[in-house]
Formats: structure tokens, C-alpha cells, sequence
């Protein structure tokens, strides 16, 4: 249907047409020099020495893990109020996915005493998703990771330009996995990257990523090399020189995007204070977002099928993020959820709302996004709408 409000509309102007029509023309498609651009570029703005370019954040979930030696017989302490690629990485490794609690109903981040609570005597990682863009508690965590000798994966697929303590989302763990889908603040349209400040994950992603390959289809193509070898059982999760075009275009524009979400988010907040039993997530917040989402949290008494359904009608687009994912059938049937030790997130689940948030969003759309939320939530006007 055409949408009055979209959930996410993404940015995309004749700068991106003109990028892709450059590659077609080079008839150079496949992984190469734009995409090594991008890389630098990229690790640059994270502020760390490596960053690997990857088909997707989930491709980049499982060389991360895999990159910093999580295997069969491991567990991973996970949130479960995330997209299913998070845990779902942890067991490609063929590891046990723990699932941590959120911290409140108004931090939906989990926390260093939620994930204390979830370790067992076979953690070897810890994978932190930095919820809408808002970031973890990276100090304790770290912190106590480092006590305990455990690995930290940052999941930033909501996260690109997001910083605590003038250090950008990234940039703490020992990896962090970047989605470029085309509902994130900044899209190749499929894609995902890898950064890091440790050489060894750099180097092992590297391979992994292309087969377990030592050379590149664009060093033998350049005369650099005549042949290869396979040190390592590898994957297909190259990214392609059309999307490293675009992310090259859409990077530069990523601080001025998330400045525009910032203010729509900021108009969001001011409206649906007036809004009764509406909880508004991370409103007292340590460090900088990137307003990835815009969720709310409806009143117990609230019907959510019928608040989207009236929104539908409004021409609002809603979605929901994210149903937990020890609830899962998947996850049920293996024996992974559900889980008795999630109330926080359990209750979450079934309340969160998500609202249209994107960079183009105007000021009567927030507006009017927020009316029909108000009346959805009324079902006296409602019945006589």
C-alpha cells in the first residue's frame, strides 16, 4: 500500500545513481578498489585501525565470533529483544546463545549485572546490541569482561555514529558489526562491516570472508599473484563494488542524517509526553545516539494489533522490535527459550511499538504519526472516527 508515514524511507538521490552507474561502466563488480576505500574510510570514522567489509551484519556477527575463537562447547551471553541475527550468529558457531535480561523498561540495553547473571562456567563471548542506536554501558562491561576473560562483540547494526564518552559504537569491543540494510541510518542496500582494533580478528575475517582464500580475485586480476591458497574453512561474505559504491555516498552523508533523526526524535518526545501510560524508552541516556528507531512502549491495557491496525488505517506504518527471540518456535524446538529469567525483556516484547523514523521525516509527519497514535489508544473516539 502507499503509505502516508513509512516506517523508514531511506536516502537515496542521483549522488548513489551516478556511483553505481560508474561501477557498471568500469565493469569491475565484484570485491576491489571501492570497496578497500570504503573499509578506510569507514575505519576511520569508528576511529580503529581495521574494518572488513561483509555481505551483511550477520555475516559479520559470525566472522566476529569466529575471529575471536567462539566454537562448539561455548557460550555466548546474548540479549533476546534483538533481530534473530544476533543470536542465530552464535550458533552458526555451533555455541550456545545465554540470554541476558534488559536493564529496565526504559533502557532495553542490557547491562553488565544482567549479563553477570546469565554467565555459566562455558561463556567465552559476549555479544552487546546497542538498542535503537542508544549505547550500552561499555565501561561495566568491558570491565567486566576483561575480569573474566571473555570476548566482547558489538552487534552496532542500529548504531553507525552513535559515541559514549566521545568514543564511537565500534570501537569498544574486540569487533563491531555494522548493518548496511535499507532501513539503517546509512544502506548499501544489503551489507555489513566489520571493525577492529586487534590485527589477528582483521587478518582472520579477511579470510574467512573469501573462502579461506590468501589472495584476491583482484590480485591475480592485477598480476599482483598467480594462484592461492585455502588456509581456512571460509564463507561467500564478500561485499560487491556497486554496494561499496553506495555506502562510500552515504557515509559522507551519515553525520547530517543523524542530526535530522535527532530532531524528529526530539519533536517525537515533546508530543507523546502528553500521551498517558506511553512509556518513551532512553530519555535519560549516557552518551550520543543514533536514533536508529523511534519505539515506544503502549500501556498493559493497550490492544497492539488493534493500535497498528488503526494506524494502518491512518496511513501510518508501524512494526514491532522485536519480538524476543527465545520465543521463537526455532528457538523453542532446539531447547534455547523459552526463558523463565526475561520478565523485563518478556514484558517489553509484548508492549514495544515501533513509530516511522527517518532522516527525510517532517515535522507534520511526526505529527501526525503521533495523532494517530493518540487516538488509537482511545477507544471511545475511536468507535466514533
Amino acid at each position: 500500500m502507499q503509505w502516508q508515514v513509512p516506517l523508514f524511507d531511506p536516502e537515496i538521490d542521483d549522488t548513489e545513481i551516478a556511483a553505481v552507474a560508474d561501477v557498471l561502466r568500469s565493469k569491475w563488480l565484484t570485491m576491489g578498489e571501492r570497496t578497500s576505500e570504503f573499509e578506510q574510510r569507514f575505519a576511520a570514522y569508528v576511529g580503529v585501525p581495521h574494518a572488513v567489509a561483509m555481505n551483511s551484519a550477520t555475516a559479520a556477527l559470525h566472522v566476529a565470533l569466529a575471529a575471536v575463537g567462539v566454537g562448539p562447547g561455548d557460550d555466548v551471553v546474548v540479549p533476546s529483544l534483538t533481530f534473530v541475527a544476533t543470536a542465530n550468529a552464535v550458533r552458526y558457531c555451533g555455541a550456545r546463545p545465554v540470554f541476558a535480561d534488559i536493564e529496565s523498561d526504559t533502557c532495553w540495553n542490557i547491562g553488565a549485572a544482567g549479563i553477570e547473571a546469565a554467565l555459566t562456567p562455558a561463556t567465552r563471548a559476549i555479544v552487546v546490541v546497542h538498542y535503537a542506536g542508544f549505547p550500552c554501558d561499555m565501561p561495566r562491561i568491558m570491565a567486566l569482561a576483561r575480569e573474566r576473560g571473555l570476548a566482547v562483540v558489538e552487534d552496532d547494526a542500529h548504531a553507525p555514529g552513535a559515541t559514549l564518552d566521545g568514543r564511537p559504537m565500534g570501537a569498544w569491543g574486540d569487533a563491531g558489526c555494522f548493518s548496511f540494510f535499507s532501513n539503517k541510518n546509512m544502506t548499501t542496500g544489503e551489507g555489513g562491516m566489520l571493525t577492529t582494533s586487534r590485527s589477528d580478528v582483521a587478518e582472520l575475517a579477511r579470510k574467512l570472508r573469501s573462502h579461506g582464500m590468501t589472495t584476491l580475485t583482484l590480485d591475480r586480476h592485477k598480476g599482483h599473484a598467480f594462484s592461492y591458497d585455502v588456509v581456512e574453512l571460509g564463507y561467500n561474505y564478500r561485499m560487491s563494488e556497486l554496494n561499496a559504491a553506495l555506502g562510500l555516498v552515504q557515509l559522507e552523508r551519515l553525520p547530517s542524517a543523524n542530526a535530522r533523526r535527532a530532531l524528529r526524535v526530539t519533536r517525537y518526545r515533546a508530543r507523546l509526553a502528553a500521551l498517558p501510560g506511553v512509556t518513551i524508552p532512553f530519555l535519560q541516556h549516557a552518551g550520543e545516539s543514533s536514533h536508529h528507531l523511534m519505539p515506544v512502549l503502549l500501556p498493559h491495557n493497550a490492544d497492539r494489533p488493534a493500535v497498528m491496525t488503526h494506524m494502518k488505517d491512518a496511513g501510518v506504518q508501524t512494526s514491532i522490535h522485536y519480538r524476543p527471540i527465545d520465543t521463537f518456535s526455532a528457538y523453542v524446538a532446539a531447547g534455547l527459550g523459552p526463558s523463565d529469567r526475561l520478565p523485563l525483556t518478556h514484558d517489553v516484547g509484548a508492549r514495544a511499538l515501533t513509530l516511522p523514523l527517518y532522516a527525510t521525516m517532517t515535522d507534520e509527519q511526526v505529527d501526525h504519526v503521533c495523532a494517530s497514535l493518540a487516538l488509537s489508544l482511545r477507544p471511545a473516539s475511536r468507535a466514533a472516527a
